[in-house]
This record gives structure tokens, sequence and C-alpha cells, in this order.
């Protein structure tokens, strides 16, 4: 039997966290969505309309908190009813689960004999390696605070004595398969997450400012970057919405803009007439270096995390400069150093086509493939 026709005789679900927004963990779903069309997505709740058509044809299931008050903007407040609302969900009928996961999803239950594949962008990132990015001292208030002290111990705990309900994990760096290890003593298995390369153009024109697109919010750390230029007095162009938003508009010079979201087209636009992309952050693997990298942009990067496997920093096809300390100083040393370094567009380019969205989805299908053909012939 092929391994195709085994896929058409599975009821599959596939699992995502919750459908608010089109990032980096929805581009991944959105394949998933357009290999399996016929499985059902099951997710927390479901913000309609903001997600790919590709995604929103699906059939959907949501869970207890998609009714919940305001869980379009204020779901995260409901953390701590997630494993509940996960283990409420009846997997009973399904034989194959796809889960692609930040929290939960990979806690997805199969029954006897069902196969639970998960795509993993990092271990519960709000208990685990970013707890105090979201709940330290100047990140949260005091009852927050408090109540997260005693809720993050359950939390990991239960995280843990579920982890195994996962057959395989697929990490979506070399980053995030050393936290799998770390925290679930689990092996997995990296498969880079898809960059539709196709979207943008090489491009050599520099219009003379650099670029940041990211959600606002405080891990993603663009407050260096607005310090950092507000020195330098650069123009810095920032794409994106956020909670920090408000709070970096208020501190930022009038040589700093703020273009909230942009569509696909406008953004490949902003890509093409920067002179770099700034990335201040610590990511899980981080898709839009390779965005801009696809436009024949460098990268100056936090020299951390997902970025180490993206950024070549030396060499005749280098694609960026690293710095190495998230501080004022060390950016603006970088932004420095890359003013004084020759990048090559045509050899930027091709080293993002190496992440091609076709790649990925050829990588993730196989892999799925010959998992169900081993699982369900043994």
């Amino acid at each position: 039997m092929e391994k195709i026709e085994n896929m058409k005789k599975l009821n599959i679900a596939i699992v995502h966290d919750w459908l608010t927004s089109m990032r980096g963990g929805e581009k991944v779903l959105e394949v998933l969505c357009e290999l399996y069309p016929e499985a059902t997505l099951i997710t927390l709740l479901h913000n309609k309309g903001m997600l790919s058509p590709a995604i929103e044809k699906m059939q959907i299931k949501t869970s207890f908190i998609d009714k919940l008050p305001l869980k379009e903007k204020k779901y995260r407040n409901y953390l701590p009813l997630f494993p509940l609302a996960i283990e409420l969900i009846d997997f009973s009928k399904y034989d194959l689960i796809i889960s692609t996961s930040h929290c939960v999803a990979k806690n997805s239950k199969p029954c006897k004999n069902a196969l639970h594949i998960c795509y993993c962008h990092t271990p519960m990132r709000y208990v685990w390696e970013m707890y105090d990015e979201y709940f330290g001292k100047d990140k949260a208030g005091f009852l927050t605070r408090a109540a997260m002290s005693i809720i993050a111990p359950l939390l990991r705990k239960w995280d843990l004595q579920t982890s195994g309900r996962v057959h395989y994990y697929i990490a979506n760096s070399y980053n995030v398969a050393r936290r799998i290890k770390q925290y679930y003593n689990r092996q997995s298995d990296v498969i880079h997450p898809p960059v539709d390369t196709s979207l943008f153009k090489i491009s050599e024109k520099n219009e003379d400012y650099f670029l940041i697109v990211s959600a606002l919010v405080p891990y993603k750390k663009v407050e260096i970057a607005v310090n950092a230029f507000n020195k330098t007095g650069k123009r810095l162009v920032i794409v994106g919405t956020g909670p920090e938003s408000e709070k970096l508009k208020l501190i930022a010079k009038n040589n700093i803009e703020f273009l909230g979201w942009r569509g696909d087209d406008e953004l490949a636009k902003i890509y093409a007439g920067c002179c770099a992309l700034i990335f201040p952050g610590v990511e899980d693997f981080g898709i839009v270096p390779l965005e801009a990298m696809a436009s024949g942009k460098p990268v100056i990067a936090f020299g951390k995390g997902g970025a180490l496997e993206t950024v070549i920093d030396k060499g005749a096809n280098a694609t960026g400069i690293f710095f190495y300390e998230q501080t004022v100083e060390s950016l603006i040393k970088a932004v420095e150093d890359f003013e004084n370094t020759k990048f090559d567009p045509f050899s930027i380019r091709t080293h993002a086509l190496k992440f091609d969205r076709v790649l990925f989805k050829e990588k993730i299908q196989n892999y799925i493939e010959e998992k169900v053909a081993a699982h369900f012939t043994e």
C-alpha cells in the first residue's frame, strides 16, 4: 500500500494552539492544511477572518476558551485554563494527530493505536525559557506574578507529564531541539519552517532606512533598537503591532517611523527599500530574517537562538552581522560595522532559497507519511 493511500484512509486532526493571526506558526499550519484539507482543524480559539483562506476554509473545532469574554485580544489571560481546555477535547475518533505547538496543542491525547506527530515551535514558552519575559518583576503586576508563582510549577509538571503523548517531535530548529531534550528528555527531528521566497524579489536599491518587522512584545527587544536609533539619529522603520506599541512610540524620536502591520505585497516593497533588517530578539527560529534575505537584504541580528541557523556572519557568502549583547551600545557598534561591510544581494537571496516553502512542504509531507506508513503497518 502506498503512503498516500494510507493517509486517505485516516481520520486526521490538525491541532494548533490558537487562531488569531498569521505569524510564523500559522505559516506551518497553512502548509499542513494544504496537504490535508479533509482533516479537522482543532484549536483553543478562533478569531474568524484573521487567517489565510487555506486555514479559514478548514472544518474548525474550538474549545470552551472560544466562548469566554475578551478572548479576541486577552486570550493569554486564560493560560491557567489551557490545560483543561485541551484535556476536554475528544480525540477518540482520530487515527492521526498532527499538532503545531508552542503551548498546549502538543498535549493532545491520542486514542489507543493512534499516531501523534508534533511540529514543536518551542516547549510551552510561558512557563519554561521565557517565564521571566512574561512574568518577571518589570513585565507583570504584583497579583499576576503572585498567581503565576503558584500556577507555573503546576503547568510545568503537567506539561512534562503529558509530553509523552507525542510519538514523534519535529523541532523547527536545532535551538528548539535542544530545549525539547532539556525539558522533556525527548529526541526530535529538525525541519526548518517555510519561507515563501516567491513573495520577495531581489533588490539592490537602498532608501537609507533600517527595518524591523516584529510583533511589539517584550521578548522581541524592539526597545533596544528604538533607543539605539534615538542615539544615532539614523532612520528606522518598524512594521508591527502589539502591547508594547504605545510605549515604544512615546520614547521614539522623529527618525523612527511606525507603520503597523502591512500585507505581503506592501511588506515586500518595504523589505526591498531597506538597507538592512534589525533583529534584536532571541527567536526559536525566525522567519523574518529569511524574508529580508530573500529580498537580498543583510541582517543585523543578536547572535543567539534561531538566528545562528539562518544568518551567516563571516566569509564571502556572509548574509549579515551579529552582535552579542542585548544592549544599545552593542547594536550601535554592529550598525557601524555593517556600514563598513559590503554584501552581495544575490548571494544573500541564494542562501534564503534553501528555506523555501516548496522544500518545506515536500520535507514535512515525506516525514509525516513515512511515520504513518511505519506506524500503521507494524
